[in-house]
């Protein structure tokens, strides 16, 4: 099963220093009320773009394109998403995987396969807050094991967490910064109430750039670059 929910034909900013096409999965395992691909979270909807009309596309683009970015919904819960990515490397183009980090024993495979090239996953709160935020209930541990997987991996990678300010606190960095110790990236990036899944937090803000500039500077003492977005 691979369901591609939607694509993008080319992005200058989702693969960093890289040209891309963006494969949208459907599903998702996660119902974030700050989600702005809704549409993609429910598995029953049917492919919006065929698997082997993106293929067809995917050959026209050699030379123009250097890499593909599979996001989601949650890739991982694709069942064939390593064949995917094997016909996709087979065609010479990297790979970059956005992730939620649910799991981490698919997320292993395609390390140890070399399979990946970039790897961004999201660290949506700190462990305790997760069923709060994702409003679904997580097995932490599987997180753990994610994020443990990606820092002692040779893949680049980053880890990101949408702001929104009324759910994350000062205090709640410095434990997501905990949980990342160590870490090469980390990117804040800032919460724009346009098309989500929860229509309750049109009115909701993120934090100011001053207040932004504290966090980072907290999250220095963990974390080597920390960026906003």
């Amino acid at each position: 099963m691979f369901i591609i929910g939607g694509v993008q034909k080319s992005s200058l900013i989702d693969f960093p220093h890289k040209i891309a096409a963006i494969v949208f999965t459907q599903g998702c395992n996660f119902s974030c009320g700050y989600c702005h691909n809704p549409e993609l979270i429910d598995f029953s909807l049917k492919s919006h773009f065929g698997y082997n009309e993106f293929f067809e596309f995917l050959n026209t683009r050699k030379g123009k394109l250097d890499g593909v970015v599979l996001t989601g919904g949650e890739p991982t819960l694709q069942s064939s998403l390593r064949d995917f990515i094997i016909r996709i490397k087979e065609l010479g183009f990297e790979v970059k995987l956005d992730t939620n980090g649910t799991n981490p024993s698919v997320l292993e495979k395609l390390i140890s396969e070399n399979l990946l090239d970039y790897i961004a996953m999201d660290i949506k709160a700190p462990w305790e807050k997760y069923a709060l935020i994702t409003r679904t209930e997580i097995a932490t541990e599987n997180l753990k094991k994610s994020v443990d997987l990606i820092m002692s991996s040779k893949v680049d990678y980053e880890f990101r967490t949408t702001v929104v300010k009324s759910q994350l606190s000062f205090e709640d960095f410095e434990k997501i910064g905990e949980q990342i110790n160590g870490a090469k990236r980390y990117y804040l990036q800032k919460f724009v109430p346009s098309k989500i899944l929860d229509k309750s937090l049109e009115n909701e803000k993120t934090y100011s750039d001053e207040e932004f500039a504290v966090i980072r500077e907290e999250l220095r003492n963990y974390i080597k670059l920390v960026g906003v977005r």
